[in-house]
């Protein structure tokens, strides 16, 4: 499998399992889109994230082991507490609101609170939508 510039890391250290759950479901089919806060993105990483639009790009693990390559099929923002539909559903849990807005709350907290930010409804996302390519022998 090839290797591609652009990356989208799942997971780090300390996670609990849950970069390797959300690898499984991009490879499922099951999980279609990733959000970060608009604040975590340096001017120069927003740009490229935006750029990536038809890219392919390469999946990989907090240890950087490539796991799957996946097509970006759109970069938009949202905000959190009236999320895109295409964000919801992507995330790999159905279409219920409520629980992509509990787990991103439990997922980020102690991520958040160490940057010194609370998610809030206006809290900007920047999403990104993909489809999977191939998948890592």
């Amino acid at each position: 499998m090839r290797v591609y510039e652009r990356t989208l890391e799942f997971g780090w250290e300390g996670d609990n399992g849950l970069g390797a759950r959300l690898i499984r479901q991009i490879i499922a089919g099951t999980k279609t889109a990733t959000c970060s806060p608009l604040f975590s993105y340096t001017e120069e990483e927003l740009t490229a994230v935006y750029a990536s639009k038809g890219e392919l790009v390469t999946v990989v693990d907090k240890e950087q082991r490539p796991h799957c390559i996946v097509r970006m099929i759109d970069v938009f923002q949202t905000p959190f507490g009236d999320p895109d539909p295409r964000l919801v559903s992507g995330e790999g849990d159905g279409d219920d609101v409520g629980k992509f807005q509990q787990d991103h709350r439990m997922d980020w907290k102690d991520w958040l609170a160490a940057e010194g930010y609370t998610l809030m409804d206006e809290t900007i996302l920047v999403v990104e939508v993909f489809e999977l390519i191939d998948v890592a022998p």
